[in-house]
Parts: C-alpha cells; structure tokens; sequence
C-alpha cells in the first residue's frame, strides 16, 4: 500500500504543471514599489510640513515628531484604501527567527450606529502585543503579559493583500528587547558614530556612515506532493534519511546552468512582487546542488536590508506553493550534497564614498582604505568566538565546515594585493607614503574577446569573512536565519575598534604627533595584532584546524558550548559600552538559544523514532518476510543442494536485514532513552549540551543503518520519497 502511495504521489508531482505566471507590460522601474508608502507617495498623502519632518527622520537620523503621528497615520490610511486596503498589522520580528502580526480592521463606531474607517497616530506609533507569548529567556513571566511594538519611521510601511503592514521594533514592558531590529537600530546607531569620528580624520565634511548590506539568498525547491510526503521535511524542514542519489551534484552541471521551466516562472513570480514591495532584486541563478537556487538584490541599507530579507523569505513559500513547489530554507535539507547560505557582503559607506573603497589615488585615499580594513579585521579578531556565536544554530550547524561552506573557525581572506599592502604599512616608516594598485588587464589571445579587468583580490570559497573588493563577505551566515544576528553582532564589534583606534590616535596627537604618523603609529600596532585572523589559505583543510588553534582561534564546533561566547565577559562589555544590548538581555537570548536547540533536536529525535518504527521497521520486516517465503518455497521445489545455491543472495539479504533492523530497533530504544534523560535536566545549557552530545550523534548512527537497507530493500515497497525523486525538478 506504501509503494502504491508513493508512486502516485511521485506521478503527480512530476505531471503537475502549475498557473503561467502573468507578464507585466511596464518595465520593472514603472512598478518598483508599488505596494510600498515611499517618498514619492508621502509628498502625494501628506502635508509639505510633515513630509520634510518624515525626509528628516529617514535620511538624517532626526527623532520623529510625534506631532504629526495622526496626519502620517491619516495619509497612509488614504493610500491604502485606495489600494483595497481594510486592515493594518504592526510587523516584527520576534527572536523566532520569523516574524509576526496581528491584523486589526480600519474600524470604529460613529457613534451612531454605524462604523468609519480610522487610523490614529497614537495606533500607527505604538501597539501591545503578548510579549510573555514570544520567546523572552525568562525577561517576562507567563503572567507577566505586557510588551510593546513601537513603528520604526525609517523602513517604510507596505502592502500584502488587503493589509498594511508596519515595521516595529518589539520590546518588554520593563524596557528590554524582545526583537533583533531593537539591538541592530542601536548597533547601526553605535558604528555610525564611531566611523564618522574615524572618517572625518581624512574627510572633515562628513556627516554620516551607513552600513551597507547585500545578502545573497540561497534555498531549495522540491514538489509540495513530494513534500508533504516526507514527515521529516513538513516537520523539521531537512531529511532526515536518504542514501545518496546515484547521480547528484558530482558533475557540476547545476551550476549556473539553465533554468528548469518552472522554475523561472517561479522566480519571475517572486521577482514581480519583490519588486513591487521595493525589493531591488537583480540576480536569479542555479546553485551548485540539483534543486538549489540563489537570488539576490542590490545592496542597501542594513536595517532596511533585514526587514526586506525577512519579508521575502516569507514570499518565496507563500509563492513557491502556487507553483506547485515547496520553498526549504534549512541550510542543509539533504545530506551529501551542497546545503544553502546566505552570504552577506557587508560596506560602510559616507555620503563621499565607500570607505572601503580603495581607488588609490592619494595617499590620503589609501590611509584611509587601510584604516578602515584593519579595524574591521581588529573587530573580527576580537570577537571571533563571538561572530561564530552569531551565526551558529542547530541547522547551520551541519553546514559549517561540511566542505562546501566556511569552516566553523572565524578568519578573514584578504588576497594577495591588500595583504602585500598591509605588510607594507606595517614594515614603512613614518614619513613613506602609500598606494594601491586598482585593476589590471589580462590580455587573451583571440582578437574578438576584450581586455579582461582583474580585481586587486581574488575570491576564496572556504573564507568566513573574506574581503572582496570594496567589502566584506560574511559567508558562514545560515540561509534560514535572521541576518540581523550576524550583523549587530559584527557592527557592534567594529564600532568598538574604531572607537579604540579614535582613542588611541588622539592620544598620540596630544603627545604632539602629526595626526598622519598617530594614525600609522597606531595602523602598525593593529596590523601586527591581527595577524592571527589572516588567512588566504584551504579553510577545508584540517591543516588549517591546527593552525587556528595554534593561533588562538575559537575552534569549537559544539552549538550550545558556542552559545557561551555572548557571555563572555569581553562580549558583555562590548555590547553595554556601545549601548546595543546589557548584560540581562545577553543572558535572555541565550536561554532562548539553548533552549531553541533543545527543540529543534527533540523534535528531529521524535519525528526520526517515528519514521523508523511506524514507516521503515514494518517496511523492511514485510520484505524480509517475502524473502524467507521465497527461500522456503525454493528448498520446497528444487533438491537442497540447488536450493542453497539459489537461494544464497536472499539468506545474506535476509542476514543484512536483519542486523540493520536489529540495530535500528536498540538505537531508536536507546535515543529515547537519552532524550527522556535530557529532559530531566533543568539548566537549558546543560540540557541543551545533552542534546548536543548524546542524543543527535545517535541520528546520524542510526540514518547510516536505516539509509543501507534502502539499497536493499524492493523499490517498490520503500515508503518514502528518494533523493532521485526529490531532487531532480521536472
């Protein structure tokens, strides 16, 4: 019955042809942001008054002027309903790693029996979700139920169907935040501050540094009826058996090649509405493993960069199901193959330029580039344990340092050209000017193909946090998280470098020393101390885990032990002195995270035990059973000496079985075991280490098991959907 069930959802998967997605006639710039309440929709909506306060607040940083909250709230309600609007929701982002929303109606009584449409300032502002309903680490009891959603004014409200959708931060009644958009604001705010101090050194009319963010998305697409016949996929997002496919990703023909059909209909579907959310989407490809694919957009602000990615993860499976797909987002749904990132390339930049822009046409210029490369590196060196913590969960855990991401060890690639550069500062004197060179050409011998401009840098796959020209790459972030993690947690860091460089060049110049010669002076005393975070070499090399470790990098690859770095106490004080997080909201969001761990573990574990004992186990004993019939009945017609010869494949088939089912049955037993132990712990670290150490080894010893007998056991009677089926979009 399992294998007739199984066939037929695989036939329908495969026949299944999805709604043509419709073509627009205008061009993208015609409808890029359409459902978005921009500033070319505030001068329409609004008062010249409160769109120069608005402009103000956006652009320049200037608190809001609650003074004009009803006309702002009145003028969005005005151009939403004139989109079919009828509710608004406050949007957040609770430590969930998703987000959140509660729709209330433009409704209130007249007072005369009927009902008008209204919007208040005071509503726009400010709402109370149930903050002890969202994961808090022990900040809100359960009866302790107040929390508030307050407007962010610099990511703009926008339309999803019949609703208007606000941006907030979300914070406890007792003032702390219960969010990542909170900590990010006051990280953004922290490295703004001290990189302006710092660029101001060589550029006096600076006013402002804003953090650049460009994530690249990578996920899955599988058929949803395949899909949801995979318990382990609808539960926990991964696989969580399957041999490998005879043929997977070992011919590197995925890569960049060819979209499948219905894929790109499902990415021009998800591109439209991007773009129709102020999404600048721009790239679309395929990824190196079958059934992975990548898009990207144009880099914008961060805080604004978060929101966006967040909103469109939400859109990639609400789209992807109308076209018959599933959307995975787990950075590692299949084992033995490529598993999905979110690289995000990071930049700081003024309203003169990028400062990690490196034109090389003054000396001056280059002081400047070689500034602000080394105290990024002096941040990551720092805090590598604490970046690794960052990005590190129960699902990007099996990514990182799985010969396809970066390793889990924190270093950073610069290329040959700016690490040359940096040991020229280092050994130059006081009074020797400096350089870089920008690109060269590379001439080819066919007459038709132009001059090729190479980069000062070349790229290495295997860095963490790799220089890339005119940014940094923050690889190891996973594909299904919050990016926001990553970057507070990084911006927060580099504030606290640049704020120490400011520091200690001042003090140079007070002693009498030329502001050029104090910045070298200190530039020397960083480039020698980071050396340790360098690296250009094979992150995938357990060379280099011997050599991290020789140079006092976090080697640890344990997810809960990793956790411990927010606690740090060089951690504590680098988020209570730039005002980002205290030390009481650094030990909530690690209760948060062990416990998560704990979870999203229990869960694998119970979902596993049921797929080998109520799918696998009774599978596999039915086809052991045909197999012993099958012997019996051939000593049955054929004399015993015959009958042992034929029937030998079947009596080690038989054999096989049965110590892979035996072993399966005593391991599952004993996984329960461990978890019920567990369970009983009451600190969330030490329970979550439990987790980590005892009871997630026996999935992958029991998978091993359970993954052979799908060699052995008939095609036809095998429950579940093969990697071959899933896989490979037709």
């Amino acid at each position: 019955m399992a294998s007739k069930l199984r066939f037929k959802v695989v036939d329908e998967a495969f026949k299944k042809r999805p709604v043509e997605v419709p073509t627009r006639s205008e061009r993208p710039s015609e409808f890029f942001g359409k459902y978005v309440f921009n500033k070319q929709k505030m001068y329409q909506y609004l008062s010249p008054n409160a769109y120069h306060k608005m402009c103000e607040v956006i652009d320049e940083g200037a608190p809001f002027d609650i003074t004009i909250a009803d006309e702002v709230a009145e003028g969005m309600k005005r151009w939403a309903m004139d989109l079919g609007v009828t509710h608004y929701t406050h949007w957040f982002q609770p430590l969930t790693e998703g987000t959140a929303e509660k729709h209330d109606g433009f409704v209130e009584h007249d007072g005369k029996g009927g009902m008008v449409e209204q919007f208040e300032g005071k509503i726009l502002v400010q709402q109370e979700p149930d903050a002890s309903s969202f994961p808090n680490g022990g900040i809100r009891s359960t009866f302790e139920a107040r929390g508030y959603s307050a407007w962010d004014p610099t990511s703009p409200v926008f339309v999803i169907g019949d609703t208007l959708m606000i941006p907030t931060i979300f914070i406890a009644y007792t003032g702390e935040a219960l969010d990542y958009k909170v900590p990010l604001k006051k990280a953004l705010y922290a490295v703004d501050r001290a990189a302006t101090a710092v660029a101001q050194y060589f550029y006096p009319e600076v006013k402002k540094v804003v953090c650049n963010l460009g994530w690249e998305q990578e996920y899955f697409l599988v058929d949803e009826s395949l899909y949801t016949a995979r318990p382990d996929l609808v539960m926990t997002g991964r696989t969580l058996l399957g041999h490998d496919s005879a043929k997977n990703q070992q011919m590197d023909d995925h890569y960049f090649g060819s979209i499948p059909e219905r894929v790109e209909n499902f990415m021009r579907d998800i591109e439209i509405h991007a773009l129709e959310l102020g999404i600048p989407v721009k790239t679309r490809h395929n990824e190196v493993a079958p059934g992975q694919f990548e898009l990207a957009p144009i880099f914008e602000e961060a805080n604004l960069a978060v929101d966006h990615n967040m909103l469109m993860m939400a859109m990639m499976k609400r789209v992807a199901r109308k076209h018959g797909f599933r959307c995975l987002l787990h950075e590692k749904p299949f084992k033995g193959i490529n598993g999905s990132g979110k690289h995000c390339n990071w930049s700081l930049s003024t309203d003169t330029g990028v400062l990690l822009h490196a034109p090389g046409r003054t000396p001056l210029d280059t002081l400047r580039f070689v500034t602000f490369i080394v105290e990024t590196l002096k941040a990551v060196y720092d805090h590598n344990g604490l970046l690794k913590a960052s990005i590190m969960s129960a699902t990007n855990a099996h990514r990182l340092g799985a010969n396809e991401a970066p390793p889990a060890i924190i270093s950073s690639f610069l290329g040959r050209t700016v690490s040359d550069l940096l040991d020229h500062v280092a050994a130059s004197s006081e009074d020797e000017s400096l350089s870089v060179s920008g690109k060269t050409k590379m001439r080819l011998d066919i007459p038709s193909i132009p001059e090729i401009l190479i980069d000062n840098t070349d790229r290495n796959r295997t860095s963490p946090f790799a220089f890339t020209g005119n940014r940094f790459e923050f690889r190891a972030v996973g594909s299904e998280a919050n990016c926001a993690s990553a970057m507070l947690t990084l911006n927060t860091a580099v504030a606290e470098a640049l704020t120490s460089f400011k520091q200690r060049v001042d003090a140079h110049i007070a002693d009498g020393l030329a502001l050029e010669k104090a910045i070298l002076r200190v530039l020397r005393e960083d480039i020698n101390y980071v050396r340790p975070i360098r690296f250009d070499g094979n992150g995938y090399s357990d060379e280099w885990k011997e050599e991290a470790a020789r140079r006092g990098l976090d080697c640890e690859t344990s997810c809960p032990v990793v956790f411990d770095r927010y606690l740090d106490e060089a951690s504590v004080r680098m988020f209570e002195g730039q005002h980002v997080m205290t030390r009481v909201e650094l030990r909530a969001r690690n209760e948060i995270k062990w416990e998560t761990y704990t979870k999203k573990i229990q869960i694998e574990s119970r979902v596993f035990g049921d797929l080998c004992m109520n799918h696998i186990i009774p599978v596999v004993t039915n086809y052991q059973s045909v197999l012993i019939d099958n012997v019996h009945k051939l000593k049955e017609i054929f004399p015993a000496e015959k009958a042992d010869r034929i029937s030998a494949n079947n009596l080690r088939l038989i054999e096989q079985i049965s110590e892979h089912e035996t072993f399966i049955i005593e391991q599952v037993q004993k996984m329960i075991d461990e978890r019920k132990r567990a369970n009983r712990i009451a600190d969330e670290r030490e329970k979550a280490v439990a987790y980590h150490d005892h009871v997630a080894p026996l999935l992958e010893t029991i998978r091993y098991h359970v993954d052979k007998l799908e060699l052995v056991v008939d095609d036809e009677l095998w429950p579940l959907p093969k990697y071959r089926e899933l896989l490979f979009i037709r």
